[in-house]
């Protein structure tokens, strides 16, 4: 019951982020086939964003997830695949979209595993057995949780982390900047700052293709 209530607790400094972010689900994606301005460069990769990959690789994978997404955890497997086959040559960055009930708390409870360095491990984790906490479309953080027993984090300071101020602007920012980049869905994928000419893996991989034929890497 405790672990439930302090759930409960993290959950309420998401439920004005959702709310203000839910009305871009419909946005229209004017401007979907050409590249993102400069001026709308700054949205693409903040800083603070997970990534891997080389600094300094020649193609900047950014996609925008949400943890809850049927999808997302398919195309997971294939872009890590991408990767593998051009070593060093791709760094992939990850930004949030939170579209399903209750993945804003999924979210904050990934970023607070990220500051005890287990993002990745709890992704995946999460992303595998996605069923089991994502129920008719709605995704359950307790549930969650439950899935990341394994990965030995400390309970009681990843249920701080999750409602804290900084893991709240994180999610606040890459909502604000999905906006601006008008993402309706997920994931949504941006090359090079360059997003897909129309959705789907082979329109994926044929752009990052592209990219890499411009390198002399």
């Amino acid at each position: 019951m405790k672990q439930k209530s302090m759930f409960i607790v993290a959950a309420v400094a998401f439920v004005a982020i959702f709310v203000g972010g839910a009305a871009w689900y419909n946005t229209s994606k004017a401007g979907a086939n050409e590249t993102i301005p400069e001026a709308m460069l700054s949205a693409l990769n903040r800083s603070y964003a997970p990534s891997v990959g080389p600094a300094d690789a020649p193609v900047v994978i950014v996609e925008f997830l949400d943890p809850a997404c049927e999808t997302c955890a398919t195309f997971y497997p294939l872009v890590k695949d991408m990767m593998a086959a051009n070593p060093g040559r791709i760094r992939v960055v990850l930004r949030w979209a939170p579209f399903h009930d209750g993945s804003p708390n999924v979210v904050a409870l990934l970023e607070a595993a990220r500051k005890q360095g287990k993002f990745w491990p709890a992704l995946e984790t999460l992303l595998a057995s996605q069923p089991a906490w994502t129920v008719n479309h709605t995704a359950d953080a307790t549930l969650a949780w439950v899935q990341l027993g394994g990965l030995g984090l400390n309970s009681e300071q990843l249920f701080a982390d999750m409602a804290s101020p900084d893991v709240a602007q994180i999610i606040a920012q890459d909502i604000q900047d999905a906006n601006t980049l008008n993402v309706t869905a997920t994931p949504e994928f941006f090359v090079n700052g360059k997003p897909l000419p129309s959705w789907g893996y082979e329109q994926l991989k044929q752009l990052v293709d592209e990219e890499l034929a411009q390198t002399s890497r």
